[in-house]
């Protein structure tokens, strides 16, 4: 059966672009994409070999899948990435801002420099990456923005106070370019995870995240495709009339 959008495209025939694409959850939010035969672009930044090994899963399960290099918090560089994808006929149709780098620490150590990477990087980046794709998104009337937040933007968590200020902000952005890009057919949601067992877990020794999971009513960590599946019902054309939400699944854990 053919799913339509505004623009009369089926899921086969839609593009999705994931930023920070060779981590655990984009690696996951690519891979869920491919497995319905969508066409993914799978951004990174360092992680060139990670990159290529989703893209390579993605291409196993049928999908057209290629990887892209930019540093998000230059503008330039995502111009040209903008570029290239349109040139290979991926111009995405479903944005997923997933890119994000955490710090642990107390403020009072926290220079300037950190401070500024971090909101470039995990704020700035969204802001930058959804003025340029949503251009096409609203030519054609149709379109997704989600964006991967989390919880500590909800809550705020101590010694991560810029982290969670960044994430903050990006909910808070979620919630205001929903309302600007609803009359167009686009939506603005933003998936904003609990404790994900990725990379960024491997900085706690095995008894803290014991106990960390003790506090989760579900008893455990999300896994990455706990988070995949929602932002993949986000991106459906029947989830057209969600938007500007900010969605936790955390297991319970924050209410």
């Amino acid at each position: 059966m053919r799913e339509e959008t505004g623009g009369a495209k089926s899921l086969r025939e839609m593009n999705v672009l994931v930023t920070g694409g060779s981590g655990g959850i984009g690696g996951a939010v690519a891979e869920r994409f491919a497995s319905v035969g969508m066409g993914v672009a799978i951004h990174y930044m360092q992680s060139h070999e990670a990159a290529n090994e989703v893209a390579r899963r993605c291409l196993e399960q049928g999908a057209r899948a290629m990887t892209v290099k930019a540093d998000l918090r230059d503008r330039v560089q995502l111009e040209r990435m903008a570029e290239r994808l349109e040139a290979e006929g991926m111009r995405p149709d479903i944005l997923v801002n997933n890119a994000g780098r955490a710090h642990y620490g107390m403020l009072a150590d926290l220079t300037d420099a950190e401070w500024d990477d971090l909101m470039a990087v995990n704020l700035k980046s969204a802001f930058m990456c959804s003025q340029i794709f949503m251009r096409h998104m609203v030519s054609q009337r149709y379109g997704r923005i989600i964006n991967i937040s989390s919880v500590w933007g909800i809550s705020g968590a101590s010694c991560e106070v810029a982290y969670s200020a960044s994430k903050g902000g990006m909910n808070a952005f979620t919630k205001a370019l929903a309302k600007e890009l609803a009359p167009s057919g686009v939506t603005v949601n933003a998936v904003a995870p609990g404790a994900v067992m990725t990379r960024m877990m491997e900085g706690f020794a095995d008894e803290e995240v014991r106990s960390l999971e003790e506090e989760i009513p579900a008893g455990r960590l999300a896994s990455p495709e706990d988070v995949s599946s929602l932002v993949y019902f986000l991106a459906l054309p029947e989830s057209g009339y969600i938007t500007g939400q900010v969605i936790s699944p955390n297991g319970g854990w924050i209410t």
